[in-house]
């Protein structure tokens, strides 16, 4: 039975070769082939073949079924991107270890952020995130590379960072030996290409780039022979950035040529602002923190408040989810609200005296000091 379960699967591998598996019945008894591959074929993500054959010893039914989906993140069908198939039957099994895992829920108030950057990477294959310091975009450039199954490669566009360290070099006594940059193994094995602090990018960087991410798709190793490397099939490319301001020391207008290759930019924001409490953030900060109901909603309040004079250019820093979580952490901890605020909120938001009254007396409107 086993040797026919083989001969099976060496006829349909001639058609189809991907992960699927077997299911032989010979009479009552169900036995079970499986098949790993990577070639990639057009189908449908999902088909079903049966075919029959009569034996000596009862009638054969065959069928194979290929349904397989992105990933198998707990959070997969949470999200609507299941039409959105990044990679259809395609295997990046061989960079397991850059696939992210055990990645929390992002927290969405109706933007639905997730579903718009994995139909951005489906449709142009590279998409802009642009927000405040704090407003969750690495986050879900994490979430969105593990619910789609498609390893990361991340890169911090410091003003240290060259061209030599994204496209690659020539290292050994005597500079021989080539090894690839980031973007370099990227263009050659696929997945998710995170330029983060994008707009801090050198000038010299992002020209090398412009090739990449137009119509012809592959990037000229100059420093190296000339070859010309070709943007892998399912290889995407997600800029993140913070507003150009003087608030973020460094950041400048993102080159206009690279900016016209970008299809799709998505706003974000923070989920509380002003007037405006996220239940969903209370609930969070709650569950991570183990401080009280309201507690938990004060804090988000205060938080709420500070976010509104930072967008309002009154504030230097509007804190993000994970600094109120500190904040409540302390709390928990046995500190006051005043207390535990002076060493996260108060002293993260400005070293300027001046500034982190104008905190205090924002804290103390919500949590007033006892007289």
């Amino acid at each position: 039975m086993v040797r026919y379960g083989k001969d099976i699967s060496k006829v349909v591998r001639r058609n189809i070769y991907m992960p699927c598996l077997f299911h032989i019945y010979i009479g009552d008894v169900l036995l079970v082939y499986g098949h790993q591959g990577l070639k990639e074929k057009q189908e449908s993500s999902r088909m079903t073949i049966v075919s029959s054959a009569q034996r000596p010893n009862g009638k054969i039914s065959v069928s194979i079924n290929k349904e397989r989906p992105m990933s198998q993140s707990p959070l997969y069908h949470k999200y609507d991107i299941q039409k959105y198939d990044l990679h259809p039957n395609y295997s990046f099994a061989h960079l397991y270890d850059l696939i992210p895992k055990d990645t929390p829920y992002y927290i969405d108030s109706g933007q639905h952020y997730v579903e718009r950057i994995v139909r951005a990477l489906y449709y142009f294959k590279q998409c802009s995130l642009i927000g405040p310091s704090g407003t969750g975009k690495t986050h879900i450039v994490y979430l969105v590379a593990e619910l789609c199954g498609l390893p990361v490669w991340e890169v911090n566009c410091g003003l240290s960072t060259s061209a030599y360290d994204l496209i690659g070099r020539f290292i050994g006594l005597g500079k021989e030996n080539w090894i690839d940059g980031m973007v370099t193994r990227w263009l050659r094995e696929g997945g998710i290409m995170y330029l983060d602090e994008a707009n801090m990018m050198k000038q010299d960087v992002a020209t090398r780039l412009n090739p990449v991410l137009d119509t012809r798709g592959h990037l000229v190793l100059n420093e190296k022979d000339n070859e010309c490397v070709e943007r892998h099939k399912y290889g995407y490319l997600i800029l993140s950035m913070n507003p150009y301001s003087a608030e973020f020391s460094g950041t400048k207008p993102l080159n206009a040529a690279m900016r016209r290759r970008m299809a799709v930019w998505i706003n974000f924001d923070y989920t509380s602002v002003g007037e405006q409490i996220s239940s969903v953030e209370v609930e969070l900060l709650r569950k991570r923190s183990k401080v009280d109901e309201d507690t938990a909603y004060k804090i988000i309040q205060c938080g709420a408040e500070l976010r509104r004079q930072y967008k309002a250019g009154d504030v230097p820093y509007g804190p993000s989810l994970g600094d109120l979580i500190n904040w409540a952490t302390l709390v928990q901890d046995g500190n006051t609200p005043n207390v535990a605020a002076e060493e996260t909120i108060i002293a993260l938001t400005s070293d300027n005296s001046e500034v982190q009254d104008d905190i205090r007396r924002i804290i103390e409107t919500v949590f007033p000091k006892p007289q």
